[in-house]
């Protein structure tokens, strides 16, 4: 559909172009299979990955396969999970770590062996910063960085429908990008703990606690390489 701003995908459209994606990207797949079945030293498998310190263990479970295969390679997309399940449903991606439960009807999974607890990322100099932790009426006020994702799912299931007395003051995907906003003390940061090492900055949990699991996952019927049945193996067994 062509617009005079430009060209606009209609939905029929928008669905071709994510099948046509889909097939490239396992015509790709195969093209490795068939190098990684005549070399044995590697091939290419795509994640997309939510933000979580737990993600040294995938680190760890990609050295040992690194170790294996010299000529494996591993290419990593940051995103909410929005953006990584949309490229694992088209086929870009081979697996993705959510920061929320899946859809287990449509996606096998691998559940990571800790949880991750919320908090607020504080200035240390501030007066929060003396808290042993951080309840909902120490919130009222303050301009509050979050991930769009989180502030409408997580945080608001636990503010019990009082969400509406907070201020959102900026929406962000990274961070680390908030924690500079508040080292600069222009608000507060809601995050993962283990996320933020800065000198200057402090973590905070909050009361009552929240926990967010954190999970690998890939679809029903992949059509995986070679080398991403060998990882997935690994991660099983």
């Amino acid at each position: 559909m062509r617009q005079s701003s430009g060209i606009k995908l209609t939905d029929d459209a928008k669905i071709f172009l994510s099948r046509a994606v889909e097939v490239v990207n396992n015509f790709d797949k195969l093209a490795d299979d068939f190098s990684a079945n005549k070399k044995i030293i590697g091939g290419d498998i795509y994640f997309g990955l939510a933000e979580s310190y737990q993600i040294r263990y995938l680190a760890k479970k990609i050295r040992r396969l690194k170790n294996n295969y010299s000529d494996f390679h591993y290419h990593i997309i940051s995103g909410d999970t929005e953006q990584v399940i949309g490229k694992l449903d088209s086929g870009i991606l081979d697996f993705a770590v959510l920061a929320e439960t899946p859809d287990f009807n449509k996606y096998n999974c691998w559940q990571f062996p800790e949880a991750d607890n919320w908090g607020l990322i504080i200035p240390a100099d501030d007066e929060l910063a003396q808290l042993e932790n951080i309840q909902f009426e120490n919130l009222i006020g303050l301009p509050l960085f979050c991930s769009g994702q989180a502030w409408s799912k997580e945080i608001a299931k636990w503010c019990g429908g009082r969400i509406d007395k907070l201020q959102l003051e900026m929406s962000l995907k990274l961070s680390y990008n908030g924690a500079i906003f508040v080292k600069e003390k222009l608000g507060y940061l809601l995050t993962l703990d283990k996320l933020i090492n800065f000198s200057d900055l402090v973590f905070k949990p909050l009361y009552p606690s929240l926990e967010t699991k954190l999970y690998l996952i890939w679809k029903k019927s992949p059509n995986f390489s070679t080398i991403a049945e060998k990882f997935l193996n690994l991660i099983t067994d």
